[in-house]
């Protein structure tokens, strides 16, 4: 009789609840094996020879190796009208009310099929200014935020999947302020995650502790509103930079510090460095990136997608514990190189709410392809997380795994094709391109490769419990015994005792032995320690990293600003934090499938 995959009851309970298929007026899957069989004949499907391709993928979907994505899991095969990737960035909202509600039918579409959706809300005018065009006053940016917090709420009372939104605003418009401060009130845009996008200039004025000017494009005000002419600015849904009007001007360092306060206060907004992101992109040559997925490891063009998977870390340790544990590389490239065909596969097999985004999908074939399982793999092998040994270890996996991943994509293309957006001589020369080693650089120009960006680390917090609850993503153990609720169809919240993937494996090996130092949690790290680790991978990661910092309730607040500044001197592209904090309460509070925070462990849009 083959042994149960699952170890724990909330994981048996996550697979049934979130992932097992019941077909109408059919029995449903008997076990998480028949869930694999049909996620890998779904999705190698669309191969020139599908039962081939069907158990590899079958293969690497065994023992949690590989783990793709929530909406993968949940919707292939199933026939059902619902969209495999987790997530988009939407299209440009244009400044007029046809254009918001376009937008907005958009936005709900895409929920209704399963997909979370990220907006640049900085094209929309400022509150109280007058249109150019019809004389009418804008209501700023904030109240339309309302709007379409109302339509996810009303999707999510039909039954719909967990809405997951993310909105961004740029540090330069006049409704910044207002936009920072929206979600002090704790009944405010609950089914958002805000982030301002901050730029590299405004990050030198904060420092020179310059003024600031806050601006609006020119031909969308009134010839006499605002201060004056402004530099051009690159300008979301603009080709080319357009002339700005200031409408106000503040000093850099007080909006820096209202920022940051309000983080500290009810952890969000996050940040993104946007000018970072779109140094690094692979695509940069055709696109400006201005707007993440809800969980911020994928900055997206319009009607960009995400397309998820993990491979699960832990599964690759041979021998925990003992002075002989190692980590099985060959394996790993194994799994790395069949997970790549499997992701890029899924752009094939899935519906999309909308055809701008297949055909954005299709002309970059984007994958996210990560890790979970970090903390636990490297607390089997001996490594503490906060030490310099584990992050060059946990450097050396990932480099390893974008050497795999690259190296497939390429061969891919040599037998299905590049990407159509494909240009051979200015991708080779984007950035990150620049820094993979020089024989694989020859081979993309010389075959092209398959995938314009192939790497992502999301939060996983929920296939990682499916997983038998390994760490998630690249977070340190959230705790190693714990009580965790999970709300169930028809809002009926039940709970569990939990235990970590590591601690529950020690206990099962050494029994009441005391643990060993390496068995640290979250909390027990220092924040430059979450920061160091973030740091340490993102140079292997194309995309980029959700990563929370967990930082104590009593942490004082000069310190927790210097977190932020510390992480822009360590190059990351953003910055995202958890204090606890009467506005959002703990980070255990939040269960599974209802109104979850941007910085708890159920991140991740399952």
């Amino acid at each position: 009789m083959p042994r149960d995959p699952f170890t724990g009851e909330i994981s048996r309970h996550i697979w049934d609840l979130k992932y097992r298929y019941r077909p109408p007026g059919g029995d449903a899957e008997p076990e998480v094996t028949t869930t694999w069989r049909r996620v890998a004949r779904a999705v190698a499907s669309v191969e020139p020879e599908p039962a081939r391709w069907a158990e590899r993928f079958y293969e690497i979907l065994t023992g949690f190796r590989f783990l793709p994505g929530g909406r993968i899991q949940a919707g292939a095969g199933t026939g059902r009208r619902v969209t495999l990737f987790n997530c988009f960035v939407m299209g440009v909202i244009e400044d007029s009310l046809d254009g918001i509600f376009d937008a907005l039918k958009e936005g709900a579409l895409t929920l209704q099929q399963g997909g979370g959706v990220g907006y640049d809300f900085s094209t929309l005018r400022p509150r109280g200014v007058r249109a150019r065009a019809t004389g009418a006053i804008a209501s700023g940016p904030v109240s339309f935020m309302r709007i379409w917090d109302a339509a996810c709420a009303t999707l999510l009372s039909t039954g719909a999947r967990r809405g997951a939104m993310m909105a961004t605003l740029r540090c330069d418009h006049p409704d910044v302020l207002e936009f920072v401060e929206a979600k002090r009130d704790p009944r405010e845009l609950r089914h958002f995650n805000l982030s301002v996008q901050i730029s590299d200039a405004f990050m030198e004025a904060v420092h020179a502790d310059r003024d600031w000017p806050l601006v609006f494009p020119d031909r969308d005000l009134e010839a006499d509103a605002g201060e004056g002419a402004a530099p051009a600015r690159r300008w979301p849904g603009r080709p080319r930079p357009v002339a700005c009007r200031v409408l106000r001007t503040v000093r850099a360092r007080a909006l820096w510090e209202r920022i940051m306060r309000a983080t500290y206060d009810y952890a969000e907004p996050g940040v993104l460095f946007i000018d970072r992101i779109n140094g690094a992109n692979n695509l940069g040559y055709r696109e400006y990136l201005s707007a993440t997925n809800p969980c911020g490891e994928i900055p997206l063009p319009p009607y960009g997608a995400c397309d998820l998977g993990s491979v699960n870390l832990t599964a690759f340790v041979r021998e925990p514990f003992s002075t002989y544990a190692t980590f099985d590389f060959a394996a790993l490239g194994r799994i790395v190189r069949t997970a790549v065909r499997l992701l890029d596969d899924v752009i094939d097999a899935s519906r999309f709410p909308l055809p701008a985004q297949e055909r954005e999908a299709r002309g970059s074939r984007r994958i996210g392809l990560g890790i979970t399982g970090l903390a636990d793999a490297l607390i089997l092998l001996g490594l503490h997380y906060g030490e310099a040994d584990a992050r060059e270890w946990a450097a050396g996996v990932m480099c390893a795994i974008r050497e795999h991943a690259y190296r497939a994509s390429v061969e891919l293309a040599r037998e299905k094709g590049a990407f159509p957006f494909f240009e051979r001589d200015r991708y080779l020369d984007s950035a990150f391109v620049r820094t993979l080693p020089g024989g694989l650089r020859d081979a993309v120009a010389r075959d092209g490769i398959r995938n314009s960006h192939l790497l992502a680390i999301a939060p996983t917090g929920t296939v990682s419990l499916l997983a038998n609850n390994v760490s998630s993503g690249i977070e340190p153990v959230f705790g190693f015994e714990y009580t965790r609720a999970v709300v169930e169809d028809g809002g009926v919240r039940r709970e569990y005792r939990v235990a970590d993937y590591a601690y529950a494996l020690w206990r099962r090996l050494r029994g009441a032995e005391s643990l060993p130092r390496v068995f640290v949690t979250a909390m027990e790290l220092d924040p430059e320690a979450h920061l160091a680790m973030q740091a340490a991978l993102q140079p292997y990661v194309d995309h980029s990293i959700s990563k929370t910092i967990n930082v104590p309730a009593d942490y004082d607040f000069g310190s927790f600003q210097g977190v932020y500044e510390s992480a822009y001197r360590k190059g990351l592209k953003g910055c995202t934090t958890f204090r606890p904090n009467p506005v959002t309460g703990a980070v255990l509070e939040a269960a599974p499938a209802a109104g979850v925070h941007c910085c708890t462990p159920e991140r991740e849009g399952d």
